[in-house]
C-alpha cells in the first residue's frame, strides 16, 4: 500500500502537464506556470525545507548541513554549464527566449526529481506507520506537484516530443522511485543521510529560485499576473501543509 501511495503522487505531475497541454495560449500559460512555480518553490523552501534542513533535532551538524545546501546550489550551477539550450538575451532586451525557457524546464526537472525522491521516501515512511496519515500527506504533497507539472510541460513545449515525454515521465515516477528506495533500503537509510539529502534539495530549490525563476519574474511583462501566480503558488503549499 505504501508503494501505491507514492505512485499515486506521480499522477499529480501528469495532471499538471495535461492542464498545460490543453491551454492554447502558450505564452500566457507559460508565464502563469512559472509564476505559480516561483510561489510554490518559495513557500516550499521557506515553510518546509528550511525548517527541516536546519531543525535543532537534525542528526547532522550545522556546518555539514550548510555545506550540503551550498553543494546543492553548486551541483545545479555545474549542470547548468552542460545544458546547451541556455541563451539569455543581451543588451536592453531582457525577454526570455524559447531556448532559455526550455533550459528552465530541464534544470527545474533535475531539482524536482531529487526533491520528489526525498518526498517519496518521506511519504513511504509515514504510510508505513499509518496508511491514513500517508494518504493525507500524499494529497498535500500532490497539491504542489500540479503546478510543477504545468511549469515543466510549459517550459518544454518546444522540445522534441520524445525528450518532453521522457523528462515528464522521469519527474512523474521520481516520487515512486523514492518509495521503492525506502522499501528496499528501509533498515539501511539513516536519519543522517535523509537530513543531508534534504539540504541538497534545498540548495537546488534556492538555485532555481534565485538564478532561473527570479530573473524571469523580474524581466517579464505582466507584473500583476506574476504577483497573482506567486500568491497562488504560496497558497497551494500552505494548503498542502494544512492537509499533511
Amino acid at each position: 500500500m505504501q508503494i501505491l501511495i507514492t505512485f499515486f503522487l506521480g499522477l499529480f505531475i501528469i495532471a499538471g502537464a495535461g492542464i498545460a497541454r490543453a491551454v492554447k495560449r502558450t505564452k500566457m500559460i507559460e508565464h502563469i506556470s512559472i509564476s505559480v512555480a516561483f510561489g510554490t518553490m518559495l513557500a516550499l523552501a521557506a515553510f518546509e525545507l528550511v525548517p527541516e534542513a536546519f531543525s535543532k533535532d537534525s542528526p547532522a551538524g550545522l556546518f555539514t548541513r550548510v555545506i550540503f545546501t551550498v553543494a546543492g546550489i553548486l551541483i545545479l550551477k555545474l549542470l547548468d554549464g552542460f545544458i546547451p539550450t541556455h541563451h539569455h538575451s543581451h543588451g536592453s532586451d531582457h525577454s526570455y527566449t524559447s531556448e532559455n525557457v526550455i533550459h528552465i524546464g530541464i534544470i527545474s526537472s533535475i531539482a524536482v526529481i531529487l526533491h520528489n525522491i526525498i518526498e517519496g521516501m518521506a511519504v513511504y515512511s509515514i504510510s508505513a506507520e499509518s496508511v491514513s496519515a500517508g494518504l493525507m500527506m500524499a494529497v498535500g504533497v500532490g497539491l504542489h506537484n500540479i503546478p510543477m507539472g504545468m511549469v515543466i510541460y510549459s517550459t518544454l513545449r518546444e522540445e522534441k516530443p520524445s525528450v518532453k515525454t521522457g523528462i515528464i515521465s522521469a519527474v512523474a515516477i521520481s516520487t515512486f522511485a523514492g518509495g521503492l528506495i525506502m522499501a528496499f533500503l528501509w533498515f539501511m537509510i539513516s536519519e543522517f543521510v535523509i537530513s543531508l539529502l534534504i539540504c541538497l534539495s534545498l540548495g537546488m530549490i534556492l538555485y532555481i529560485l534565485l538564478f532561473e525563476l527570479a530573473p524571469h519574474m523580474i524581466f517579464s511583462d505582466g507584473k500583476a499576473m506574476s504577483a497573482a501566480g506567486t500568491a497562488v503558488g504560496i497558497a497551494i503549499i500552505l494548503a498542502g501543509i494544512f492537509f499533511e
